[in-house]
């Protein structure tokens, strides 16, 4: 359990604020910042040196898969909840696909039990659709949100038929996130390539006209029943076509490997970047790229979906898709800002500020007052390579070993609590807690200059 309540003071920081960095001294108590410019004469009972230091909001990852029950020889609440807070993820959304799956209020609930008892950072768990659990699925009402499944998975998780999708958007209340790629396409071109032992073709399977379709089919479904709809891990510089016109129902995500691999890296990673969707060609990278810098797309998560090294080195197809990303996910995005790619403060709207507008979560996302105190302190000149051997997550490895990167996480609190260090490591007696959801604030909102944040 959490320590006794303390006044912290980190002094000196470089604060990344929604519209700038400004030094200043933030100090915070009882899991809420008091202030985001305290004067020299404050007095806190934890005073922190941030000189040199960056502070920013806690990352919020609103695409995780921890395999917790069910599949917890791949990963679990306790080893990837030490992974989030040492790559500054304060907070998770988890998606229902576990064994068995959360389709049901009381499936959520067992999950939110286990993560009371495991996790050392903040979570939620979504409720997962199926075709005819839709009376279950408008009782939900604190939980993230409705994940639908309209590709790439099996049994009463996946939902591809028409009417039922119709159903889901009209009767239920809750944001719906989907994973999309059209089934029948990929049946198709399966079959067409039925016996190859290529892992390119992965990405001929699960193709660009797969994604295409789906995206198109759920947006006009968000559309005509005005429902809020968020598109997961956006795979294609085509799909953006369906996301360009503002709409104050759409939102969209990107992930990690969908701006960092492509198809040419099949040939040295293999299996280590087989995805769904899948890896996709080089002008997609840039096209996503693009795409978050003009606010097509306003939230970058992981997907961290792991498999032992083991079951990822079968020959293909056998081996599984997906990789695990959360512990590295914030090193990444800042070894960009260090190149001038892009901005702090833009990492932090993507990563941080908008998954809790998308998703409506009360407290979460930004450094102001009475705001909850999850943070992260990094350090834009720390220089490390990503190895497999250092992982933290329970299959310990990553696409990215051997990369370096330079802007790492040091320091990560959790409603004020230094859960993870650099220097001190894991705090492990603390527990993150439950989110909290205001589905009413959440979302988006149009202005006649483009996407804006509700505030």
């Amino acid at each position: 359990m959490p320590s006794a309540v303390t006044r912290t003071l980190l002094r000196n920081a470089q604060i990344v604020l929604p519209n700038e960095v400004r030094t200043g001294s933030v100090v915070f108590e009882n899991g809420t910042i008091l202030d985001v410019d305290a004067g020299e004469t404050v007095q806190a009972d934890n005073v922190v040196d941030c000189s040199g230091l960056h502070l920013m909001p806690g990352v919020i990852d609103d695409q995780v898969h921890f395999r917790d029950p069910g599949l917890t020889h791949k990963e679990d609440l306790v080893f990837a909840s030490r992974a989030c807070a040492a790559g500054g993820v304060t907070a998770f959304l988890e998606m229902p696909n576990t064994k068995p799956p959360a389709i049901t209020l009381k499936g959520v609930r067992a999950k939110e039990q286990l993560a009371a008892e495991k996790s050392r950072v903040n979570y939620g768990f979504y409720i997962g659709a199926t075709p005819d659990n839709v009376a279950e699925l408008a009782k939900a009402t604190d939980v993230p949100g409705i994940k639908i499944f309209i590709g790439s998975s099996t049994g009463n998780l996946l939902v591809d038929e028409q009417a039922a999708l119709e159903r889901i958007f009209a009767e239920t209340t809750l944001p719906i996130c989907a994973h999309c790629e059209d089934e029948t396409t990929v049946r198709a071109n399966a079959e067409r390539l039925t016996g190859t032992s290529d892992i390119t073709d992965h990405s001929r399977i699960r193709d660009e006209q797969a994604a295409i379709i789906a995206t198109k089919r759920a947006t006009e479904l968000a559309r005509r029943h005005k429902h809020r709809f968020h598109v997961l891990h956006v795979s294609t510089a085509a799909e953006l076509a369906f996301l360009r016109d503002r709409s104050i129902y759409l939102t969209a995500e990107i992930c990690l490997h969908h701006i960092f691999f492509n198809i040419e890296d099949y040939s040295r990673l293999g299996s280590r970047i087989q995805m769904n969707p899948s890896i996709k060609t080089q002008a997609d990278n840039e096209g996503l790229w693009n795409a978050l810098l003009d606010g097509t797309i306003q939230v970058i998560a992981t997907d961290h979906a792991p498999h032992t090294l083991e079951e990822k080195s079968q020959p293909y197809p056998q081996s599984p898709s997906g990789l695990p990303a959360v512990e590295n996910s914030l090193a990444l995005m800042l070894d960009r800002v260090t190149a001038g790619e892009c901005s702090i403060s833009q990492v932090a709207s993507w990563m941080s500020d908008a998954p809790a507008r998308v998703w409506g979560i009360i407290g979460k996302g930004r450094i102001e007052p009475g705001y909850d105190s999850d943070l992260v302190l990094v350090d834009l000149d720390k220089q490390k390579r990503i190895m497999d051997e250092d992982q933290i997550t329970k299959c310990r490895w990553s696409p990215w070993h051997g990369q370096n990167l330079t802007g790492w996480p040091v320091a990560t609190f959790v409603g004020g609590h230094r859960v993870w260090s650099a220097e001190q490591g894991f705090d492990d007696k603390f527990r993150g807690s439950k989110l909290k959801f205001d589905h009413q604030r959440g979302g988006f909102w149009a202005t006649p200059d483009g996407i804006g944040i509700a505030d």
